[in-house]
């Protein structure tokens, strides 16, 4: 990786890639501005955030004029949007504004992470790809949390790839490597952020800061993310009369994913009897919680054989971004136009998926066979309707590249770190297109990076890249990935490598 400040046409590429993307969404926003209100969870999203602007604090006011505490809505999004709202107002084109400066800090981080792992030209192009994705401009408008949750995840992959960098397992030459604490700490801090914009995101720190310095690493992001958190849980355990890490809606989500009514996708809940005299929003949850597991437990196989309608309903079919226009404006954005550009946004992403296993499976290192196989039936299913099957052997491949300890893997760990939470989380609960979402950043990443300067064989060791935007050496196959650092220091007393 590389630790280099940019150079001209490094400074040059990123600004053109950040003004594709500010372009794009610009003209999304400007369109959206007059022609689209929240609608489905962004009139919660929006209401919360007015609240919090007004300064009520994160509560509910129900028509009888009764004002509660909230937490079934995660606080994350409606937080981030009362900082604006406090500055321009509760108008929801300032979200739309908010969500689309996030958007380009998230493709900055898609650029820089994919030019330290494999150079210029794959920046380029995976910037590109993250600035023009049509799942993500489309979805700038939506008062939603998954466009905001895959820029702040691009970005906290960004900052442990920086401290990876920093660490002895990235660092080259004799002196001793930067402190990478900083950079594990603000990787953790990120995560932490999109944890209350998304709970299941305090999944992923365990494995990034693993990516960026072992044990060590995974101990430090973990801890500054739940750092992050603890003073919203605290708040929780007082105001909601129980803990809660971030949102009581965990049983809610579980009975949709396991009630009588369960089909993969989401579905109308069916109060269970003994929770229909519940009526506090956590202990409704819990008790909501409770009867799913109760179902769950009274016949496991249905609840395992809906696993497959789970994921098709988050991997197959994307269209987020149009479904929320002609939700919110179906005059100004018509049925026909939400089924064109949901089928662009997924044949464009199908296309994403087998270009991302063809380079994962080509990768050099071990069990060359055998990823080459998974890739091979990976792009056979990347190009059928049932993809999510192609997206678990995606993440599969990223664990293989990564298990490998091959340098300027991180982009593959990464990848994997985020992929892997989302197929294991909804399977267990319910699908949606728009939640492989934050998913695209961190292909796009591997598109670039795995494509474009695939590393050659016999190479050694991590260089920055050369001043055509390939990068440098990387190990032989088969190595394992260990302090450069130390290796140099065992080269002069002469221990084998």
């Amino acid at each position: 990786m590389s630790r280099r400040p940019l150079d001209p046409r490094e400074r040059r590429s990123l600004a053109v890639v950040l003004a594709v993307a500010a372009v794009a969404r610009a003209a999304v926003v400007l369109w959206a501005s007059s022609r689209i209100v929240p609608t489905a969870d962004a009139v919660y999203y929006h209401k919360l955030a007015t609240r919090l602007a007004a300064g009520a604090g994160y509560t509910w006011l129900w028509p009888d004029g009764v004002v509660t505490f909230a937490a079934h809505y995660p606080v994350g999004y409606p937080w981030l949007l009362s900082l604006v709202y406090r500055l321009v107002g509760p108008v929801p084109a300032a979200g739309a504004l908010l969500n689309a400066a996030l958007a380009l800090a998230g493709v900055a981080a898609v650029w820089d992470l994919t030019r330290r792992s494999a150079g210029l030209r794959a920046a380029w192009l995976a910037g590109l790809l993250a600035a023009l994705d049509p799942a993500l401009v489309l979805y700038t408008p939506a008062l939603m949390t998954e466009g905001v949750t895959a820029s702040l995840l691009a970005l906290a992959a960004w900052a442990a790839a920086v401290a990876h960098d920093r660490s002895p397992y990235g660092t080259s030459g004799d002196a001793p490597p930067p402190r990478p604490w900083p950079w594990l700490l603000a990787a953790g801090a990120l995560l932490g952020l999109a944890t209350l914009v998304r709970p299941q995101c305090v999944l992923v720190a365990p494995l990034l800061g693993w990516a960026a310095w072992r044990a060590r690493g995974s101990l430090a992001v973990t801890g500054a993310a739940l750092a992050v958190v603890l003073p919203w849980t605290l708040r929780n355990c007082t105001r909601m009369g129980r803990c809660a890490l971030v949102s009581v809606n965990g049983g809610w989500n579980l009975l949709i994913g396991a009630g009588p009514n369960a089909n993969g996708h989401w579905a109308p809940v069916d109060v269970p009897p003994a929770c229909r005299e519940v009526f506090d929003e956590a202990g409704k949850d819990a008790c909501f919680g409770e009867a799913a597991r109760q179902m769950i437990a009274a016949d496991p196989g249905r609840w395992l054989r809906l696993v497959p309608a789970r994921l098709g309903a988050t991997f197959d079919y994307c269209g987020a971004g149009p479904w929320y226009l002609h939700d919110a404006a179906p005059d100004a954005f018509p049925d026909a136009a939400k089924v064109t550009a949901g089928a662009a946004e997924t044949l464009i992403h199908r296309l994403m998926l087998a270009a991302a296993l063809v380079a994962l499976a080509r990768w050099p290192g071990g069990l060359r066979r055998t990823r080459l196989a998974i890739g091979a039936a990976g792009v056979a299913l990347a190009l059928v309707r049932p993809g999510w099957v192609a997206y678990a052997l995606l993440a599969a491949l990223a664990a293989l590249v990564w298990a490998s300890g091959r340098p300027r893997s991180f982009v593959a760990a990464a990848l994997f770190a985020v992929l892997g939470t989302t197929l294991a989380v909804h399977a267990a609960f319910f699908g949606a297109g728009r939640y492989s979402l934050v998913v695209f950043p961190l292909m796009a990443s591997a598109v670039g990076a795995l494509l474009t300067a695939r590393p050659r064989q016999g190479d050694t060791a991590p260089h920055a890249p050369d001043r055509d935007g390939r990068g440098g050496a990387a190990a032989s196959p088969g190595h394992r990935e260990r302090p450069v650092a130390l290796q140099r220091r065992e080269d002069r007393a002469g221990n084998p490598g």
